[in-house]
């Protein structure tokens, strides 16, 4: 079986420094510190095959892109050398920079080639140039390494893209149609979030280990309800005044935040002291600064409706040192019933196998529904 493989080198470096994402300000992500993080990504996807699966391994041919576009992570995982064609190369990779027309000129080449399986490390924005190219002609298998997910195609986490492949080089797994969904990052860093519908594409179906595209909730009855967890909020920041509060991103939070008249960032994370806002939509290095003049840290997060992420979409900022210095017992989630009752499981994603392995020791969390109420909710990191 031919399986084209693709990693887009700078996808999700905006996140931890703020950015909502690396479309359009990769130099400006390089100069606040960005680090690459999909080779890493690709890295365990296929460390989790080959460590796994070994018996499908000699079933494979890679085919796949020079250097950092590809090639790189499928050797450094372990995959023989003589099992990688590589089908395109470009100027970009010695900068570690890539484009969109890199991944659609890759993504013809695979087309060419009869690739069985395209797979690739990104995010959203990865995905709409693949298919642009592709069209339905190659089912594709993402995995999670952009700031943003909203597309039905990728894996819960690297780790679960692993098995994905394996079963279906084994014929065990079905294909079908899957949105491809992006956000306007231009909108979303001036707050606001518009999510389109861009195409289909054909991906694997698998209930377990594929997430799916993030579902809006009607606000029918929920706004009584967001009044009760706000009192709830709010009589929680009177009791521990020396607490400073970091307000994750969303519209469940956002709502409690107005109702508590404090200023807040829909769409990034804030840092609320005494119920003022002293740090207004911060990046990863502003938080550590900040948290450095606190004792007490809490943050309230509310979970990706339907694919139930805590961590690891959308708030690359609350990297695993600052989660680690938070500590798990000060993590917060709210959410309202209907939310819930379509997010059966919390997700964690933070990109630290050790801190995932945490918080799924844990195997569950309260989320908070209501006025001093709670729901124990089952939390995994697949």
């Amino acid at each position: 079986m031919k399986i084209g493989f693709i990693v887009n080198p700078i996808a999700g470096m905006g996140g931890r420094v703020g950015l909502k994402g690396t479309d359009g300000v990769y130099d400006e992500a390089v100069n606040l510190g960005a680090q690459p993080i999909s080779s890493e990504k690709a890295l365990i996807a296929i460390k989790t095959l080959i460590d796994d699966y070994p018996e499908v391994l000699d079933d494979i041919k890679w085919i796949s892109c020079a250097g950092s576009m590809g090639k790189n992570s499928l050797i450094n995982a372990g995959i023989n050398e003589e099992k990688i064609h590589v089908a395109y190369a470009s100027d970009s990779f010695d900068a570690g920079k890539t484009s969109t027309k890199d991944t659609v000129k890759a993504c013809k080449h695979f087309v060419d080639e009869d690739v069985d399986l395209l797979v690739f490390c990104g995010g959203d924005g990865t995905a709409r140039d693949i298919v642009s190219m592709v069209k339905k002609n190659v089912p594709i298998l993402g995995i999670p390494s952009g700031v943003k997910m909203h597309s039905g195609v990728f894996a819960v986490t690297a780790h679960a893209a692993g098995p994905m492949i394996a079963r279906f080089v084994k014929g065990e797994l079905r294909t079908g149609d899957a949105e491809i969904m992006d956000l306007d990052e231009t909108l979303y860093r001036k707050g606001s979030w518009k999510v389109r519908l861009y195409d289909t594409a054909i991906a694997i179906n698998e209930p377990t280990y594929v997430q799916v595209g993030k579902a809006s909730f009607a606000q029918i009855n929920d706004d009584e309800i967001k009044n009760d967890i706000t009192d709830h909020i709010e009589e929680e920041l009177d009791n521990h005044s020396d607490t400073l509060y970091l307000f994750g991103s969303g519209g469940t939070i956002d709502y409690i935040a107005n109702k508590l008249s404090i200023e807040n960032t829909i769409l990034g994370i804030d840092a609320i002291y005494k119920k003022k806002n002293i740090g207004k939509d911060v990046n990863e290095q502003q938080l550590l600064t900040l948290m450095d003049s606190y004792d007490n840290i809490k943050v309230i997060l509310s979970p990706i409706g339907a694919q139930g992420f805590i961590f690891g979409r959308g708030n690359l900022q609350l990297s695993p040192k600052i989660i680690r210095k938070i500590g798990i017992d000060n993590i917060i989630v709210v959410s309202t019933p209907s939310k819930l009752k379509a997010t059966p499981v919390l997700r964690v994603d933070t990109g630290d196998e050790a801190l995932d392995k945490m918080f799924v020791d844990y195997e569950m969390m309260l989320v908070v529904i209501g006025y001093r109420m709670s729901r124990v909710v089952h939390i995994t990191s697949i």
